[in-house]
């Protein structure tokens, strides 16, 4: 394989390692690379030693090892890169002519500002957030919209390729932050729109799953009528994307488009309706597909919730 080729003689580090981090840290050991990984969760982090990847006592250490290579992040939230960053001490280890690549979903701001951090350090930054969720991150075939310089990029790539199936250059730092941003507008609202269109079926007397089938193929098909209808249709909601990070998410949309002077009404009431999910019905545990369970109580429910 081509690929593993390239990746034989790479140290790579990677921290966090998830329900997306874990399958893309697999991905790069089959591909070749010298893994060097770091978990909070230490019954992970044994698993996959037990696979061939080597472990680290701590996020500085990561950098240490790795030296001048390529150290990677998949972490929740802002605040998980802040703590890496800063209090774990992964900024101050990193050696001149490193590139950390962050796979999560950050403040578009707070990129920018990592990236110039970085830079300080004589290393470089690529923001990276990917979509396709859990299933993408185990079939490698995520979708990676990517921020920074065109040279970082492309070292950024040998990396892209083997745990995503397709990558974009979106522009400087931050770039590829608000292009998921937009993916996460559009996906946020239309969960919402199938959960609505599926409720108001079996409440008019229509078998939800018959209409999903119905729609597909049509304007109003989509990977989330596909996907999370079907989850809806079955009420599977065992979590592949948390709920609590798609309300994470869309605060971020809407703290980035109240500093860009921009007002989306239907950002706005998607924002509520994430905020009842999570924080005033308690549901945020549950896959992003359960905001369907506003419109359909689980009392009536026929069938078996997750």
């Amino acid at each position: 394989m081509e690929m593993s080729q390239s990746l034989k003689s790479q140290r790579i580090g990677f921290i966090g390692l998830g329900l997306m981090g874990r399958p893309m840290a697999e991905h790069l050991h089959a591909a070749g690379a010298d893994v060097v990984i770091y978990n909070r969760s230490r019954s992970v982090l044994d698993e996959l030693v037990g696979m061939g990847l080597r472990p680290a006592a701590d996020p500085a250490t990561v950098a240490r090892e790795v030296a001048a290579g390529i150290i990677c992040l998949s972490l929740p939230r802002t605040e998980s890169v802040e703590q890496v960053l800063f209090a774990s001490g992964l900024l101050n280890a990193l050696t001149t002519g490193a590139l950390v690549i962050d796979f999560g979903t950050t403040s578009v701001a707070e990129t920018k500002r990592f990236s110039a951090l970085t830079a300080e350090r004589g290393a470089a930054w690529v923001d990276a957030p990917v979509s396709g969720g859990q299933v993408g991150a185990r079939a490698a075939s995520l979708t990676i919209m990517a921020g920074g310089s065109a040279t970082d990029y492309e070292r950024a790539r040998t990396v892209f390729a083997v745990v995503g199936a397709k990558s974009t250059h979106l522009g400087p730092s931050g770039s590829g932050q608000v292009a998921k941003l937009a993916n996460q507008l559009i996906v946020s609202q239309t969960i919402d729109a199938v959960a609505q269109a599926l409720a108001m079926a079996e409440a008019a007397g229509v078998d939800s799953g018959q209409l999903r089938e119905a729609l597909r193929g049509g304007f109003a098909d989509s990977r989330i009528l596909e996907l999370h209808g079907d989850r809806m249709v079955r009420r599977d909601f065992q979590p592949g994307g948390r709920a609590e990070l798609q309300l994470k998410d869309v605060r971020l949309i809407h703290d980035l488009v109240s500093e860009l002077g921009l007002d989306f009404p239907t950002l706005r009431n998607s924002l509520r309706q994430w905020e009842n999910m999570v924080e005033e019905r308690g549901l945020g545990a549950l896959d992003h597909s359960a905001l369907f369970r506003l419109y359909v109580p689980e009392k009536q429910d026929r069938k078996k919730v997750c």
